[in-house]
């Protein structure tokens, strides 16, 4: 924290010294490299989104199980969360836009084996789960190292503008990724939307080798490299600062919600229309996500981040809740609107108070650390939501089920209402935990240092 207000105390003398018009430029040529890195992170977010919604798809369509669904989304993202930690110190020790290059081309390897796979004949389950955990094995290298790298290209001023916006391009696989998908998908293939998302790659290294020639890598540790012992320290400053580490675990819980929701909207959903449906469905719920994501890039969040955070954690579980209350595709998606609209107001209040308590030579492997613990709440979900739909609330809700003739009358039976009960459950916990944030002394504390 003495490195972080160091730091920014060296920002404050420049600008004593220079000239504002000096000072401006500065920080402006440093956002127009991030704009380039953000740009290439866009496109490979929108090219991941056509392959999730399309192999999302592919499989309940072939298996009409939620589980199928649930064990394919569990391959793709377990490999990324439990190996973000070595991609945190890796992104620590070496060049930061090489990770990315890495990591961003090797994932695509992944995908040309499903192609390969599914031009053989059909793809069995086994093997599409091969190839996205090749995939997010790759992946694994990208994110810690993406976080820290903007670390290094702004001021701190910046960081809520620049968090808004990455949050719009991770936005981007639900925003723009779905309708495009379910409209190809009435004229096209699966396949047609795996060589797409496999093109995206050659864009986002332009981008980062771009980034890489402006920037000169700084060395950040001369020590002996021993991964076991960076791993180990990552994991000492997570744990050494209690505000932080508090916060990650609360965002752990959130994740797992968000897990329950993203495994099971589409089994929903699905059942009620088709795929091009289900597309606009998503398209629309993550308009959301765009109008918070540009107004904190727009007019920037300054202060008050715990507020925020509480404020829309409780916001987002009230409409977590609604989007499982009716049928009616027109509801659930003025829902999820509301819903997703609340996110990047929690991601950039945590997203800031997390950062700016971390100093910056440790942010690769902190971010690392703290992905794989926030994450694990994804891992929990993508394990269990296929179970609970397909043995637990799906019955309950089905036509004769226990719950039919008492809570279905306000919510419908049939299928896909049990995931409806299960949401507007999850919801009610969600308020559950922003009420208890909200009174949290430690996480409070996050933003007097």
């Amino acid at each position: 924290m003495e490195q972080r207000k160091a730091a920014s105390l060296t920002w404050q003398g420049c600008l004593s010294k220079q000239t504002r018009q000096t000072v401006s430029r500065m920080a402006n040529n440093a956002f127009r490299k991030f704009i380039i890195l953000w740009f290439g992170e866009l496109v490979s977010s929108i090219g991941s989104g056509l392959t999730a919604f399309g192999l999302g798809v592919y499989v309940f369509q072939t298996t009409h199980s939620a589980t199928a669904v649930s064990l394919v989304t569990l391959c793709t993202f377990l490999p990324m969360i439990l190996l973000s930690p070595v991609g945190g110190v890796l992104a620590d020790r070496f060049d930061r836009r090489l990770m990315m290059l890495l990591g961003d081309g090797g994932s695509a390897l992944g995908l040309i084996y499903i192609l390969i796979v599914m031009f053989s004949g059909e793809a069995q389950l086994w093997q599409l789960c091969v190839g996205v955990t090749i995939s997010s094995i790759f992946a694994s290298l990208t994110d810690p190292a993406y976080k820290a790298t903007i670390t290094d290209l702004l001021p701190e001023e910046q960081f809520a503008k620049a968090s808004g916006l990455v949050q719009l391009a991770g936005s981007s696989k639900y925003l723009f990724s779905p309708v495009l998908a379910g409209m190809l998908l009435a004229v096209v293939d699966i396949e047609a939307l795996l060589i797409i998302d496999i093109s995206t790659v050659f864009i986002t290294i332009i981008t980062i080798s771009a980034v890489r020639r402006c920037l000169v890598a700084k060395p950040v540790s001369k020590k002996k490299f021993s991964l076991a012992k960076d791993l180990k320290e990552g994991w000492r400053i997570l744990v050494s600062r209690k505000g932080v580490f508090t916060l990650t675990l609360l965002m752990t819980v959130v994740t797992f919600y968000m897990g329950i929701l993203q495994t099971l909207f589409t089994p929903m959903v699905l059942p009620l229309s088709n795929a091009k449906t289900l597309g606009i469905v998503q398209s629309v719920s993550a308009t959301g996500l765009l109008l918070g994501s540009l107004f904190i890039g727009v007019f920037n969040v300054n202060q008050r981040y715990t507020r925020v955070l509480s404020v829309g954690l409780l916001v987002a579980g009230i409409f977590f809740s609604l989007i499982g209350v009716s049928s009616n595709i027109y509801v659930i998606a003025a829902a999820g609107f509301l819903f997703f609209a609340t996110l990047p107001f929690v991601n950039t209040s945590a997203d800031v108070l997390i950062r700016t308590n971390i100093p910056n030579e440790a942010q690769g492997r902190a971010w690392g650390m703290i992905g794989v613990v926030s994450q694990f709440g994804y891992v929990a979900a993508y394990a269990s939501a296929g179970l609970l739909s397909d043995h637990i609330f799906n019955p309950l809700m089905d036509e004769g089920g226990l719950l039919a003739s008492t809570v279905g009358k306000w919510i419908g039976s049939g299928q896909g209402r049990g995931i409806g009960l299960l949401f507007i459950i999850s919801g009610i916990l969600v308020i559950v935990l922003a009420l208890i944030m909200a009174r949290m002394k430690s996480i409070r504390a996050l933003e007097t240092k």
